[in-house]
């Protein structure tokens, strides 16, 4: 029987395997043996009129949620007392435009929640149906069969028992097609599922800041603040994962501590500088290491912000599929820079310089760092460059990473040991999560490991990969890369040669993530994966 806690993928991948030796069979025995194996695999389990029945309650949800937003789109033109702040300078204004915008996204959700929902319970139902159908399939050629052979019996096959086990093979095969089509129905409807609504339950960002010492209005308003040069939705400053942090951060301080950590936010210049105020707070810093970064970010207006404390910055138009070029990279790349300095490796730095770009994400008193220098207000690219190469060398160092012409030549590498600990001395301690290295070399395993990748992303913990392949002469090349975001069934990848772009669900199973990078580098096979 199936073991208990099998996965959609699980059972998608056993019937694939199975379905094969059925098709392999070439006596009695093996055809009885794979009948048997493909019917101990459990059947798609699920209530489909238990998955209506919550769509439902969602579809309602998202009425009321529409009736809210419309009330606070009313009270937005009544003209509010722009006076009136709450106890982080959040304007009435911006509370009332957060509140929108969360009532919007509420009513998104609940929408789309349930819609994914209906979806699965249709696939399921399907899933169950055709699955039904192809047990009996197989139920018929075993009875043609009839009981195995013994041994004797296996030396000689009469013509009339090659006929007989030939037709029941042909009905087996028939059988075994439907059972991999269910599973095959079965496990991306509920990859599809799984998807929405993690990325659903990672947007409702503000009641992750679990803290009595800022109002819900302004965590609302928080959660809404995004950074200038791209669409809001794309470019929110402040991850689930940040709230949540923040939130305990705050609460763990002494009540002077966090009236001054307050005091910081109500005197902010704009929305953004209090935003990376608390990003700062959730990636791990005192109150002093806070307040100094605040003295080098005060009243600094959104663009600089963004410039210093963001290495990613995701375009309107990113996600427009503009085709691939000759070397079978996207066309619609958007470069990553600084003042017109990339966000790039420098030679084959490629898994040093993912991590540096990943902790600056996460991590904006580093990010400010690399591109102010010690003073925090430097604008000089040249200055980055050398700060941003200085840091891969030393992480390339950190993880034993190789060297090509002895020591004290070029770096040439570094394995995934040495990736796995520098994520996790570089990230982890500004995100909470350990890296555990997941090779997935087939595309069952990928395939596998999606759910938990859109997860981590849409958290706001980004996930390193590997991508490799082989030229006609079996010579390998290998490339570090990580994925960062995630819209519908889209990935979006930064390649440390300074670039960001998107690949689909199904690029990164079936070996297409040249997209990202060239002919060269075609397969994901191994992901560092932020640990519960």
């Amino acid at each position: 029987m199936a073991a208990a806690g099998e996965s959609t993928t699980d059972r998608r991948e056993a019937i694939a395997g199975h379905r094969k030796s059925v098709s392999d069979a070439g006596d009695k025995n093996a055809l009885l043996d794979a009948i048997g194996k493909l019917l101990d695999v459990s059947a798609p389990v699920g209530s489909p009129s238990m998955l209506d029945g919550i769509a439902k309650t969602y579809k309602s949800q998202a009425d009321d949620a529409g009736d809210v937003q419309t009330r606070v789109e009313a009270v937005a033109r009544s003209g509010l007392p722009s006076v009136w702040v709450g106890s982080t300078g959040a304007k009435a204004a911006e509370v009332v435009a957060a509140a929108g915008r969360s009532a919007e996204q509420m009513e998104e959700a609940f929408r789309k929640a349930s819609k994914a929902l209906y979806d699965l319970s249709d696939a399921l139902t399907s899933a169950q149906s055709t699955d039904e159908s192809g047990r009996g399939q197989l139920r018929q050629a075993r009875t043609i069969l009839g009981g195995e052979d013994g041994f004797f019996d296996d030396w000689v096959e009469k013509d009339a028992e090659e006929e007989e086990r030939k037709r029941a093979q042909k009905i087996a095969v028939g059988g075994a097609d439907e059972l991999h089509a269910a599973a095959v129905k079965a496990d991306d409807a509920a990859r599809t599922a799984a998807r929405v609504l993690n990325k659903f339950a990672s947007e409702a960002r503000a009641g992750q800041m679990r803290t009595d010492e800022i109002s819900a209005a302004d965590r609302l308003v928080l959660a809404d603040i995004g950074q200038v040069g791209g669409p809001l939705e794309q470019n929110e400053l402040l991850t689930a994962n940040d709230l949540e942090r923040s939130g305990r951060h705050l609460e763990k301080m002494s009540p002077q501590e966090q009236a001054a950590f307050e005091r910081m936010l109500a005197d902010s210049g704009s929305p953004q500088e209090r935003a990376y105020l608390v990003k700062a707070l959730a990636a791990g810093y005192s109150l002093d290491e806070v307040e100094e970064f605040r003295d080098k970010i005060h009243d600094k207006d959104p663009v600089w912000l963004q410039e210093h404390l963001s290495p990613i910055t995701t375009a309107g138009d990113s996600l427009v599929d503009e085709g691939t070029a000759a070397d079978g990279s996207n066309n619609n790349k958007d470069q990553q820079t600084f003042n017109g300095e990339r966000w790039s490796q420098e030679g084959s730095t490629c898994v040093p310089s993912t991590v540096v770009t990943a902790r600056a994400l996460v991590d904006p008193v580093y990010a400010l760092e690399l591109t102010g220098g010690p003073s925090g207000q430097e604008d000089d690219p040249e200055a980055f460059r050398e700060r941003l190469g200085d840091e891969q060398t030393r992480l390339h160092e950190d993880g034993d990473g190789n060297y090509e012409y002895g020591l004290f030549g070029e770096p040439s590498g570094m394995d995934n040991d040495g990736k796995t600990e520098i994520s996790n001395n570089e990230i982890s301690p500004h995100t909470g999560s350990e890296y555990e290295l997941q090779e997935v070399r087939s595309e069952d395993a990928r395939r596998d490991v999606l759910p938990e990748i859109e997860k981590s992303v849409a958290e706001g913990k980004p996930v390193p990969i590997g991508v490799e392949g082989y030229n006609e002469d079996g010579d390998r090349s290998g490339h570090s890369m990580m994925i960062i975001g995630q819209q519908g069934d889209m990935l979006q990848v930064y390649n440390p040669w300074g670039t960001t772009t998107w690949v689909s669900e199904d690029d990164f199973v079936n070996g297409n993530m040249q997209k990202a990078s060239d002919n060269d580098l075609p397969d994901a096979y191994a992901v560092h994966l932020p640990a519960e």
